[in-house]
C-alpha cells in the first residue's frame, strides 16, 4: 500500500519521543537522552513546575484577588498591596520541579535587571520575590486593552498598527541598552491605553544578552511557541535579534485577520518554528506597499543575520515609512524624477483599482505555492481547483500542442505530476495575467499586448528546449513585457501618450525614452518593480531587464544570464514578425538571428525553424486561452486566421430571396428548457468522469504512487459533480476505524482529521459505520430528516453537518478498508443518473484496484 509520507514519519517519531519522555518519571536527566534537541528541551522547561494559588492567598504583603490570565509558564493575578494601598498585577512563575537555590538566585538577578528598566512604553516591575519556592513578580496594574483584545475580531488599520509597534520598539531599544531581551513578545503582552500609547508588559522571562555562546544561559530558551523566533525555538544564545523578530511578528499579526502560526500541538509548533521560515498570507503581503512589505519581511527573516541589526534601525525604517504616509503629497513631490518614488506612486494608484490587489494576490499565492518545497501535489491541485475557470483553461492549455504529452490529460492532479510545479506555475501565471488584462474599454490593445508577449514566450521556449530550460525561458520572455501590459491596463491614457511619442513623424522616440518621459521610469523598470513586489523569482526579474550592450560572442555560463539573453532575443524576433510585409520580416529576422546566434549557441537556420514552430504553437495557445482579435489588429497575421474574427458577410446577396426557400435549416423540436439544461449538465458530468477514468487508466499501466491515483479519483468526482468538499478515508488497523486522510474543497484541511468511522461489530452503529459494514453506496439528499439526523455521529454534526452528502465504501474480501465521502451545501442538490452512478463506481473500483495492485 505504499510507504507513508516523510512528514508523517517525522511526526510519528516526534510523538513517540514525546510520549517516552512524558512517561519517564521522575523527570531526571537520565530520562531525557536527547537533552540537546532544543525544541524538546524548550517544551520540557515550559511544561514543568507547580503553582498553587486561589483568591485570598497572600504572598508577602500582597493579597491575590482575581485571576487575570494564565499560560504554560505563569499565572497573572490582580492583587492588593496592603502597605501602599494600591492594586498591582502579580505574576506567578513556573521554575520547574526541584529548582534549587542557584536557579532561583539566577532568576532574582534577572528580575533585578528588569526592575531597573524604566521607560514610558514599559509596564514597570515593582518587586520580585520568592515564597515557599514560588517565585513571583509584582507589576504596575496597567489600564487599557491588550493588543490581543484589540485584534480579536479584526485586524488593525495599517498606520495604527505601525504606531503601536513603534512604541514597542522604543521599549525594546531601552531594554537592549541595559542588556535585557524580552523574548516573549506577543499581543497579550502589549497593552494600549485610552490615549493610544502602547506599553510592553511582562519582561518576567527577560534575559541578559548572552555574551558567551557556550554558556548554560544561552541554552535557556523560553517564550510562547507561536511567537518564538527560530533561534529561540532551537535554544540558541539570547540576542536582541529575537526581539526584532518578535516586533515584526507583532506587526504582521496586527495586520492579519487570522493567527499566523496556528494554535496547534506545541511540539509541532516549536519544531516548525525552529526549522521552517514563516510564510505570511499572500493577501496580507498584497495589501501592503513595497516599502512596508520590505520592512516586515526583513524583520521576520528566518536567518537572524538578514534581519534589521537592531531595534533602533527597524524603528527608524518604520518611522520614515509612517512620515511618508502622513504627508503623501510631499513625499511624491520629493520623489519626482526618482524611479523608486514613481514606482511607489504608480503602485498606489494601481491599488485603487480592484483588479490589481486580486491580481497581486493570485500571483503571489501561485508563486509561493510553486516555489515552496513544502507544498504537496494535493495542496497545489486544491488551490487550482478553487478557481473553476482557471482549472478548465489550464487543462485546455496542458492539452494544447505547446504542452501536449501525446495523450489527453483530464485531471489537474495528473497535469501537476506531468508538467511539474514550475510548469504549472508558468501556465497559471499566464492565465491569471490574461484574465485580469481583460477590460471592455481597453480590450483590443490588451489582447494585442498579450499576443506579443505570448509570441516572444513561445520563441524563447523553443530556444530553451535545447538546454532543458524551456519553461523558464517561456515565462521570462513573457514577463519581459509586464511593464507594458500593466501600463496599458491601469494607465491607458499614459500608454497612448507613449505610443504617440514613439510614432511622432518629426522626432520619434524609443519606447524606453517615451515611457520614461511619460511615467518617470521606463517599462522595464516598472515591470521589474512589480515583479519584485510580487515575489517572483530573481531569474524572472532579471529577464524583464534587457541586457546592455551587444550580445556576447559565446553562451553565458550563468543560467539566469542565458535566460535573460533569450528573453531579449525572442522579444526582438517577435517585434520583427509584426511587420506585414513577408520580405521585410525575413530580412529583419535574418539580421536578428546573426546578432544573437553566438550568445544563444544556436545557428541561424535553427533559430529560423524555431520561430516557425513557435508561431504555430502560438495559434494553439491563443485558442486554448480563448484569445480572439479582430482582422484589423496588427497582430492578427501572427495567428494565421485561426483565432481572428471573420469580417461580417454582406447581408445583401444578389438574388438572395431566390435561394432562401432552399436553405438547409436544422429541424426545430420543442424541448422543455429545464430538461435540455439538465441533459447538457449530465453530458458535461459524464465527460468529466470519463476523462478522469481514462487519465487514471493511463497512469495505472505505468509505475505509479497510490496517493496520486487516489487524488485523481477525488478530483474527477469533485469537478464533475461540483461538490463542496470531498475526502478519502483509510482504515486505521490499530483503532479499527476509518479516518480522514486528505481531500479537496473549501476548508477541507481543517475538518478531514475529524472524520472517524468505527468498524467494530456489536457496537451501536451510526450511519457511516452501517453503510461501510454493509458496503452500500449511499446518497443522503436531506440530512435533516429525523430518521437520518438521529443516526449521524456527534463529530459529524459538529465539523461537517452537510445537508446533502454521498458515501462510497471501499471493500476487499467483503470488509471495508476505505471510504470516499463528498457533500454539497444545498439540500437536495445532488442527483445522479444511472450513467453517472456507473462512472462513479468505476472510479471507486479503480481505487480498489490501485490498492490491490500495490499490496
Amino acid at each position: 500500500m505504499g510507504k507513508p509520507g516523510t512528514q508523517g514519519v517525522f511526526h510519528a517519531i516526534w510523538r513517540g519521543m514525546w510520549m517516552r519522555e512524558s512517561l519517564a518519571a521522575p523527570h531526571t536527566q537520565a530520562a531525557f537522552p536527547m537533552a540537546d534537541f532544543s525544541p524538546l528541551s524548550t517544551l520540557r522547561r515550559m511544561s514543568t513546575g507547580l503553582m498553587y494559588a486561589q483568591p485570598g492567598t497572600t504572598l508577602g504583603r500582597f493579597e491575590l484577588k482575581k485571576l487575570l490570565g494564565q499560560g504554560a509558564q505563569s499565572q497573572v493575578w490582580l492583587a492588593f498591596d496592603s502597605r501602599l494601598e494600591r492594586e498591582v498585577a502579580i505574576k506567578l512563575l513556573k521554575m520547574g520541579r526541584g529548582a534549587d537555590a542557584q536557579v532561583i538566585a539566577q532568576w532574582l538577578q534577572e528580575a533585578r535587571s528588569v526592575s531597573r528598566l524604566t521607560h514610558p512604553n514599559v509596564v514597570p516591575v515593582f518587586e520580585a520575590d520568592v515564597q515557599d519556592q514560588q517565585p513571583y513578580l509584582v507589576f504596575e496594574f496597567a489600564q487599557g486593552k491588550t493588543l490581543e483584545a484589540l485584534t480579536k475580531k479584526s485586524s488593525l488599520p495599517v498606520q495604527r498598527a505601525v504606531r503601536i509597534v513603534l512604541d514597542v520598539l522604543s521599549a525594546l531599544i531601552a531594554a537592549h541598552a541595559l542588556g535585557v531581551v524580552h523574548r516573549d513578545l506577543k499581543p497579550s503582552n502589549v497593552i494600549v491605553d485610552d490615549s493610544g500609547r502602547a506599553r510592553v508588559m511582562d519582561f518576567g522571562i527577560a534575559a541578559r544578552v548572552n555574551k558567551e555562546a557556550g554558556s548554560a544561559q544561552g541554552k535557556d530558551a523560553a517564550g510562547t511557541p507561536n511567537f518564538m523566533s527560530p533561534e529561540a525555538a532551537r535554544g540558541e544564545p539570547v540576542t536582541p535579534l529575537m526581539d526584532v523578530y518578535g516586533a515584526g511578528l507583532l506587526l504582521a499579526q496586527s495586520l492579519s485577520d487570522r493567527p499566523l502560526v496556528p494554535n496547534d500541538d506545541p511540539y509541532r509548533v516549536i519544531y516548525k518554528v525552529a526549522h521552517e521560515p514563516l510564510r505570511l498570507p499572500p493577501p496580507l503581503l498584497a495589501s501592503l506597499d513595497d516599502t512596508l512589505r520590505s520592512i516586515l519581511l526583513q524583520s521576520i527573516a528566518f536567518e537572524p543575520g538578514r534581519r534589521y541589526p537592531s531595534a533602533q534601525i527597524m524603528h527608524d525604517a518604520l518611522e520614515q515609512w509612517l512620515n511618508s504616509q502622513l504627508a503623501p503629497g510631499a513625499a511624491e513631490v520629493a520623489n519626482v524624477g526618482a524611479a523608486s518614488g514613481t514606482l511607489e506612486f504608480l503602485l498606489r494608484k494601481m491599488r485603487h483599482k480592484t483588479d490589481f490587489p486580486a491580481l497581486s494576490d493570485s500571483i503571489i499565492r501561485i508563486q509561493n505555492m510553486a516555489a515552496s518545497d513544502k507544498e504537496s501535489i494535493s495542496s497545489v491541485t486544491n488551490e487550482i481547483l478553487k478557481n473553476v475557470a482557471l482549472t478548465n483553461k489550464l487543462l485546455r492549455l496542458v492539452n494544447s500542442a505547446h504542452y501536449s504529452r501525446g495523450y489527453k490529460v483530464g485531471t489537474v492532479s495528473r497535469a501537476v505530476t506531468l508538467v511539474g510545479f514550475n510548469g504549472i506555475r508558468n501556465m497559471a501565471l499566464s492565465l491569471v495575467l490574461l484574465d485580469h488584462m481583460q477590460d471592455r474599454h481597453n480590450a483590443q490593445f490588451l489582447k494585442e499586448e498579450f499576443i506579443r508577449a505570448l509570441m516572444a514566450a513561445s520563441i524563447a521556449s523553443e530556444m530553451g528546449q535545447a538546454s532543458g530550460h524551456g519553461e523558464e525561458a517561456f515565462i521570462g520572455a513573457m514577463f519581459h513585457n509586464l511593464g507594458r501590459m500593466l501600463t496599458q491596463f491601469y494607465f491607458p491614457e499614459e500608454a497612448a501618450a507613449i505610443r504617440e511619442l514613439m510614432n511622432d513623424k518629426k522626432n520619434p522616440m524609443s519606447e524606453s525614452a517615451a515611457s520614461e518621459r511619460v511615467l518617470g521610469l521606463d517599462y522595464e523598470e516598472l515591470g521589474s518593480g512589480v515583479a519584485q513586489a510580487w515575489g517572483l523569482p530573481e531569474v524572472i526579474q532579471r529577464c524583464i531587464l534587457k541586457p546592455e550592450g551587444d550580445p556576447p560572442s559565446q553562451p553565458m555560463p550563468d543560467l539566469s544570464e542565458q535566460l535573460r539573453w533569450m528573453a531579449a532575443a525572442s522579444n526582438e524576433m517577435m517585434q520583427d514578425m509584426l511587420d506585414t510585409d513577408p520580405e521585410t520580416v525575413r530580412e529583419n529576422l535574418d539580421h536578428t538571428f546573426k546578432r544573437y546566434t553566438r550568445v544563444l549557441g544556436l545557428p541561424s537556420n535553427a533559430l529560423r525553424s524555431m520561430t516557425k514552430q513557435a508561431r504555430g504553437k502560438l495559434v494553439d495557445l491563443a485558442r486554448a486561452m480563448d484569445i480572439v482579435v479582430p482582422q484589423s489588429s496588427p497582430v492578427a497575421h501572427l495567428l494565421q486566421d485561426f483565432t481572428v474574427e471573420p469580417a461580417k458577410a454582406d447581408a445583401k446577396v444578389a438574388g438572395g430571396n431566390a435561394f432562401q426557400a432552399n436553405e438547409l435549416h436544422a429541424t426545430h423540436v420543442n424541448i422543455d428548457p429545464a430538461a435540455a439544461a439538465a441533459f447538457r449538465q449530465s453530458e458535461e458530468r459524464t465527460d468529466l468522469l470519463a476523462a478522469g477514468i481514462q487519465d487514471i487508466t493511463n497512469v495505472m499501466v505505468e509505475e505509479f504512487k497510490l496517493v496520486d491515483v487516489l487524488r485523481m479519483i477525488l478530483e474527477a468526482m469533485y469537478r464533475a459533480l461540483e461538490f463542496r468538499r470531498i475526502l478519502f478515508c483509510m482504515r486505521d488497523a490499530r483503532l479499527d476505524t476509518l479516518t480522514g486522510r486528505f481531500g479537496l474543497g473549501a476548508g477541507v484541511e481543517g475538518v478531514v482529521k475529524h472524520f472517524a468511522v468505527p468498524l467494530r461489530q456489536g457496537a451501536k452503529l451510526d450511519l457511516f459505520s452501517a453503510v461501510c459494514l454493509k458496503g452500500a453506496d449511499t446518497l443522503i439528499n436531506d440530512a435533516s430528516d429525523p430518521r437520518i439526523a438521529s443516526s449521524l455521529p456527534a463529530w459529524y454534526r459538529q465539523h461537517f453537518n452537510a445537508p446533502t452528502f454521498m458515501v462510497l465504501p471501499l471493500l476487499t474480501k467483503g470488509k471495508p478498508f476505505g471510504l470516499i465521502y463528498a457533500d454539497k451545501a444545498k439540500q437536495g442538490s445532488l442527483t445522479v443518473d444511472e450513467k453517472e452512478l456507473a462512472l462513479l463506481r468505476t472510479l471507486r473500483n479503480q481505487a480498489i484496484m490501485a490498492f490491490k495492485q500495490l499490496s
